[in-house]
Order: structure tokens, then sequence, then C-alpha cells
């Protein structure tokens, strides 16, 4: 286990290290000037002089970079380029909003996807089975934005159970949890499509096995067999593709985000691309790329909670 960690955490600590430095070379080769997107084509030669020697533009690409790097150690993602603000205040205002909408969506999916999947695997080849293929297949025509669209249209217009506008915490925990029912749904039930094809595949395999038959034969009831022994071995892949498909939710919570009015990393992310803020754009990739490497790292550490037979070596 020590083993384990320790190499994980070499790891991390390459990932952390390289994702940093290949988004900012990225950056710098974009061929727009950042001063000239700010000041615009209108700005004369002084200011965007004293532009660039701010924000630190006019130092070797290699000083820009050590800075940069320095700063990341340090906990600093430098200020954004058009408010002056701190980034690391900006991100972290908005981190918990996009935080809850990835673990409703996460919950969403494991708690319809993975009952379902189960029932379709035990019910195969019946209505039971072609309606969960069914929803599945849907699950995924539908991207994440569109079904909002839908779900703002028939809960929020025609039924008014959920205000329209998302912008706004709620004055408490009821308010702000009901603002996140649908956007956790839109990003949600697409995820638990995706979960209910793979539950129920594994689900199938898993049933074949020779354990299976034993305990049946041992007389232990459908319940104990499907959801206490194969069940149990079908969670450790499951829960392994759901920790891949964090960056899709990611993803899929920008695009959510925008269509909802929440504040969230996505949104943010989205305002710096159209504004053209290279250090918000910058700063924001890491931050979504060191929260995929955490989540991937803590789906490896949950083996063995799931299934006791996994071996750290």
């Amino acid at each position: 286990m020590t083993v384990f960690l320790l190499r994980r955490f070499f790891t991390l600590i390459v990932i952390l290290f390289s994702v940093p430095t290949i988004v900012f070379f990225i950056m710098r080769l974009v061929p727009a000037d950042p001063a000239l997107v700010v000041l615009g084509d209108q700005a004369s030669a002084e200011a965007i002089a004293a532009f660039r020697q701010k924000a630190g533009l006019d130092q070797p690409l290699f000083t820009q970079y050590s800075d940069f790097m320095l700063g990341l150690l340090q906990g600093n993602l430098g200020d954004s380029l058009i408010t002056g603000k701190s980034i690391s205040e900006q991100i972290w205002s908005v981190f918990p909003d996009t935080l809850a909408l990835a673990l409703a969506a996460l919950v969403v999916g494991a708690a319809v996807g993975i009952p379902i999947g189960v029932i379709t695997a035990v019910k195969r080849n019946g209505w039971i089975d072609f309606s969960g293929r069914v929803f599945a297949l849907l699950g995924f025509s539908f991207p994440s934005f569109y079904l909002g669209v839908l779900l703002l249209l028939v809960f929020s217009v025609w039924l008014g159970w959920f205000p329209v506008i998302h912008s706004m915490r709620g004055d408490s925990v009821g308010e702000y949890l009901q603002k996140l029912v649908l956007p956790g749904l839109s990003l949600g039930l697409v995820q638990a499509a995706y979960v209910t094809r793979l539950t129920r595949s594994t689900m199938i395999e898993a049933l074949s096995q020779d354990y299976v038959r034993t305990a049946f034969a041992k007389g232990l009831t459908p319940y104990e067999v499907f959801f206490k022994h194969a069940l149990r071995n079908v969670l450790v892949i499951v829960i392994t593709a759901m920790g891949v498909y964090t960056g899709t939710i990611l993803g899929g919570a920008i695009l959510t985000e925008t269509v909802f009015n929440r504040p969230g990393l996505g949104k943010l992310l989205i305002g710096a691309i159209a504004q053209r803020d290279y250090n918000l754009i910058q700063s924001g990739l890491i931050v979504f790329a060191l929260i995929i490497v955490l989540v991937n790292l803590l789906v490896d550490l949950s083996y063995g909670l799931l299934d006791p037979r996994v071996k750290y070596a």
C-alpha cells in the first residue's frame, strides 16, 4: 500500500508539472497579442507597452514561465488580464458551485444507472431490458445542454416548479438545492445512460460466473446473489469508468452552467475565452486537470473498499 501511494504520488507530481507547462506554452502559441485584445486596435503604443510591462509580457518567455510555475507552487495563479483581480479568488469563489453540480451529476448517474443496469441484466431480453436499453440510447442521443433546455422548458416554464434563472444563490440550503435539481439532472441523466449500459454488460458477464451458481446452490436469495455478490465485483469496473468520465462531466458542466446561468468554473472559463483573458484561461484549465487527477487517485484508492481481494502493488 505504501509503495502504491508513493508511486501514485510521484505520478501526480509529474502530471501536475506537465499540464501547466503544456498549457502555458500552448497559450503562448496563440497568434493574437493579449495587449491588443484587451486594449483594442486603437490603443496607443505607450498604453500597449505599459500593459505588457504590468502583465509581465515584456519579459523573456523562460522568465514568464519560471514566474508562472513559482506562483503555482505558492498557490498564486496570477491576476486577470481584464479585471486585474486575483484569479485564485475568482476560481475559489465559484468552485463550490461546480463541485456541487459535479457531485449531483455523479449521484444521479449512480443512483439511476446502477439499479437500472442490474435490473435489465437480471431481466434481460424482456420488456424491462428493452425499456432500459431505450433509456440508455436516449441518454446518449441527448447532449446535456439540450436536455437542460428541455428540462427548463418543461419544469420551469410550463410547470413553474423550478426557477428559470439560476444565477443567484438561495438564501437557504433548500433554495440552493432547488436550483441544483435541474442542472444536476441535466448532467446526471446523460451519465446515467452510460452507467446503465456498462453495469448491464458487466453484470451479465458476472451472472455467468461459477461463484454466482455456487451462491444459488447454497440457497442464497436472488437479492443476496445479485446485489451482495455479483454487483460487488461489477462496482469496481463501474466506479473506475465513472472516475474516467469525470473529464466529460466537467466538460458538460461548462455548457450546463451556461444554459442555466449558474456561477461556476465552466461559466468563468467561457467568459475568459470570450474576453481573451489568457491568464484566467490557462489557470482554469490547470484547475480542471487537477480535479481530474485527484478524482482518479481517489478511485484507485477506493478499490480496496469495494473489493478486499484487490492488492495494491
